[in-house]
This record gives C-alpha cells, structure tokens and sequence, in this order.
C-alpha cells in the first residue's frame, strides 16, 4: 500500500490546483484519475462546438500572474480543444503530471478511526492518506438513458459527455440529437452543417442567451492583461465570479422602454451575465417575466415558423431556473430546410427502433442518435465510489435525503475529507473555477490551522453541518430557482432526491461567510488530536 499525505481524486482543474497548492506546501500528494488524460469534463465532453460559457479570461486560473501572461486565449469564449491544451500546458509548466496517477479510479475509501487515515481502493492498488480530496467535479458522470428497444439500434448511438476521440464523420449521415439543454444547444448548429438531415427531439424548451463569440484581439489581449489583478478581483467580490456589477434596479421598477433598451444591450454583449441585467430577476416572478417575454420574443424573430418558433419557447419556468445556455446560431439552425424539430410534449417518444426513434407520430429514420442528456451533476461524481466515514456510515446514507456539507467543504462523520467546489457552496452557480480556487486556498489555510493546533482530524460538526444546510434550503426558497426541475434540484435523475443543492447566496456573499468562519476559529470544524480535542 503507498503512503502519502494527500489523495486527490480527479486530474481537471480542481485536482491540478489542489495538487500544486499542497505540494507547495510540502505534502506528499497523489492524484488519481480514472480517464487516460488529464482535463477532467474537458477530457471527455469532445462533442462538435463543444465551449466554455464563461468568458476565456475568468475561466483560468489566478494563481501564478506569469501564466495568466504567458498564455494567449484565440476567442471570447474558448472551445474544448483550446481549454484541453491550456490544462496540458498548466500540468506541463508546474510539472505536475509525475504525481498524476491516470486510468486509475477509486473504487472505496475507507476512513480508519484509529490511525486517522483513509484507505483509498483503486482498480490500480491501495493508497493511505492523511487528506482525501474529492475534486471529482459537478458534471463529470455521464446521464446515459436507457430507451425501449436502444440495444435494436443497428446505427451508433453517442453521448455528448463521453465523445470518442478519433474524428466522427456525420456526412451523409441522418442524425438525431435527444436533449436541448447546453450541451444539445452547442451541438446542433455544428452538426447540422454536416449532416445530410439533422432532427432534433427536444424534451423542455430552454431559454439561451447568445454567445456573441468572437476571436480575441492583440489590443484587447493587452488591456486584460494590464489590467488582470482588477479583474480578477472584481469577480470576486460579484454575486456570480464573472465580474458584473450587480444592477441595483429593479426591473419592474424602470419604464418598459428604458427596460427594453438595457435587455437589447445585454442580448448583444452579456452572455450568461443577461441573468444579472436586474437584481430581481431570480427573486420576483413579474421581474422575471419582463425578461422571459423578451427572450420568447427574441426566438420569434430568429424562427422563420411560427409554429416551430411556438415550440422552441420555454415556458412554465423561470428564465435561469435552469443554467440557460449560451449559443451560437442555436435557434437559427431551425429555419434550414434539412433540420427538424420533434416537440416530444406533443409527440412522446415511443422506443428506439433498429432503424431510428418512434413517437407518437411515426418513426424517423437515423442513422446515428446522440443523447445530448447532460450529467448525473453535483453528486454523481460523489457518490459513484463508497466513501465510509466514522462508524462504518457511507456517504450515499449521510446523503440519502440529499447531499449535507458544511460550507460545501467538509461532511459531518467523515474527518479530514474535503470537497471541492460541492453541494452547499455557490458551484455551478458561479465562475467554477473561481469557486475552486477559493476553495483550495480556504482549506490550504485550513489544514495551516490544524497544525498549528497539533491536530491530527479535521472534521465539520454536525450542528455546524445541519445549521449550513438550513441555512442553503432558505436562502433557495427565497427565490426562483426551485421553480423549474433542474440539475440544481436533482431532477435530472430519476429517483435522485429532489432538494436544491448549489448555495445562491452568490460569490462574494459565501466569501464573507468564509472568512467570518476563518475570524472565529474555523467555527464548525473539530481539530482532534491523537487522544482528545484540541479545539472545537
């Protein structure tokens, strides 16, 4: 069995920047990896237009000003190529990959009371560690369906989180996407041009933002980086990491024009931020309306049809209930006389045939299907493995009820692990990376403090665990978000429960909440020793 300080579950983001903070610091750390490269969801979500919904600059790491220099971004919003090179580049320039561990996925980890170390079991031998990280991420354990008559097929089915490697070729090839969220949002207009017909099945009509994608300037290269330390502190001190100065006003404060004019400039500049135009919009349901018809009235000037255009509006959801996509030509695609949209509200899907889907209104035939199904998010990645913490207690019990963390960090009854970026803290609600890297740093400081106390456990109270968790449900009652069934709430999985999970107090409020936790002590969390408590 290997010995060593630290394992670190996953190779993206998370991993690389848990291990080169850790190892900085003088820990023996591991990471282990399942895939056979690094990257993480970037490593595997290889499907056509696949790209970022943040902008370039924000989604990178902040932690070495040379490399925020040094590396130049091509275009607004990167694609999965580009963010796969800037990953190799970041392991290559802090030679991390000599304690990267790939094709190696934990099975069980097993937390030993008395020598006060977890016993991680792999496909590829035993670890001991002091610190168990999971940085395993929020949308990293593909949602595969499994429809009547799928094994009949006699094409290729595909998912868009677990895309081959080698090049796909969809020429000549009938095609049909299952799923409209992100990932189908980004895919179709891609597909579509190379597709000899391209039908789209879409479940829940989304609301999408457009990209405004465009390639990146050497002037504006040269602004960012002159400017990069205000930057980077502007995001986090926003509600959302992306550096938007919140608008104080209320949308249904202001005259329908004055609105109509602020959304027709964020429709051409903000992406994502569009969520941010108003203060209200994720906490008045009329404020979000001003948007929602807005947005319904944008699809009706792209769609040539009135009736395709009807069915691609979403409604009967908040506008951001779900993580809106950003696009790029995404309901344009719809006016192509080789595209197709089957509304499956009107229309069920029957079963997978061998020679295409059947609905209720007849077959179509395909020669490849691709689920465009999204992820099993927040807590699949969690809870795949068998994590048991104190008393023989797994974490798929703790969490029977739904996912319970303090902080988003730690979990009562299972010492000195920690999470990253996880249920309870601003996640997928956020710039992740930002959220990962203040997570880092935070438990850095963390485990600083264990040692100055002699403390061989770390481990978040209960009453701290169950007052954080009381404290994420109320702050998600008192909005929109547990409006719609979305990944946010568990409601892409059948079975999975149904509770909200990201915390919506936003960035810059969770980053107040961490640092009165640091002013009280690590308030929450129990430093033990060998024999008895040192600080609580």
């Amino acid at each position: 069995m290997r010995q060593v300080d630290m394992v670190v579950v996953g190779a993206g983001f998370a991993g690389l920047r848990t291990l080169h903070t850790f190892r900085e610091r003088g820990l023996d750390v591991a990471v282990i990896e399942a895939n056979a490269g690094l990257g993480g969801v970037w490593y595997v979500n290889r499907y056509p237009g696949a790209r970022c919904d943040v902008e370039s600059y924000d989604y990178s790491l902040s932690f070495d000003p040379d490399l925020e220099q040094e590396w130049r971004w091509s275009e607004r919003y990167a694609t999965q190529p580009e963010i796969l090179r800037y990953v190799e580049h970041v392991a290559d320039r802090f030679d991390l990959r000599r304690d990267v561990h790939l094709d190696t996925r934990m099975t069980r980890s097993t937390y030993d009371e008395q020598a006060h170390r977890w016993h991680v079991e792999t496909d590829d031998g035993d670890w001991s560690a002091r610190y168990l990280v999971m940085a395993t991420g929020q949308l990293s354990v593909t949602k595969q369906p499994q429809l009547q008559g799928q094994e009949d097929f006699r094409g290729r089915i595909l998912h868009t989180g677990a895309w081959p490697h080698e090049h796909v070729d969809m020429t000549g090839r009938r095609v049909g996407v299952i799923g409209t969220g992100s990932s189908g949002t980004q895919l179709v207009p891609v597909l579509a041009e190379q597709a000899s017909h391209l039908t789209v099945f879409q479940r829940t009509p989304n609301y999408s933002i457009p990209a405004n994608n465009a390639p990146i300037t050497d002037e504006q290269d040269a602004e960012v980086k002159a400017t990069y330390p205000e930057r980077r502190e502007r995001a986090r001190r926003s509600p959302s990491g992306l550096g938007f100065k919140p608008n104080k006003q209320s949308a249904r404060e202001v005259a329908e024009d004055d609105r109509r004019a602020l959304y027709e400039q964020q429709w051409t500049t903000a992406g994502f931020g569009f969520l941010l135009a108003y203060y209200d919009l994720m906490l008045d349901e009329r404020a979000n309306d001003t948007a929602a018809d807005f947005i319904r009235a944008k699809i009706a000037e792209k769609v040539d049809d009135p009736t395709t255009a009807e069915r691609l509006m979403p409604r009967g959801y908040p506008f951001g209930a779900k993580r809106p996509p950003v696009d790029s030509g995404y309901f344009e695609t719809f006016n192509r006389d080789d595209v197709d949209l089957v509304d499956m509200r009107e229309t069920p899907l029957e079963r997978i045939t061998e020679h295409g889907i059947r609905t209720t209104a007849g077959e179509v035939e395909l020669d490849t299907i691709v689920f465009a199904t999204g992820f099993d998010a927040m807590t699949g990645a969690l809870l795949k493995p068998e994590i048991v913490g104190r008393d023989g207690l797994t974490l798929r019990e703790h969490w029977n009820a739904g996912p319970r963390t303090y902080l988003g960090v730690g979990v009562a009854g299972f010492p000195n692990l920690f999470v990253i970026a996880g249920p309870g803290s601003p996640s997928l609600l956020s710039n992740v990376l930002l959220s990962i890297e203040a997570h880092v740093d935070w438990i850095a400081g963390l485990l600083d403090h264990a040692a100055e106390q002699g403390a061989d456990e770390v481990e978040a109270s209960g009453q701290a665990e169950a007052d954080w968790v009381a404290h994420v449900n109320e702050r998600a009652e008192a909005t929109l978000y547990p409006r719609a069934a979305s990944y946010y709430m568990g409601a892409e999985v059948p079975g999975k429960p149904q509770v909200f999970m990201p915390y919506v107090g936003g960035v810059r409020g969770y980053r107040r909440v961490l640092e009165k936790v640091v002013a009280d002590d690590y308030d929450g969390f129990r430093f033990t020793g060998a024999r008895e408590a040192v600080a609580s």
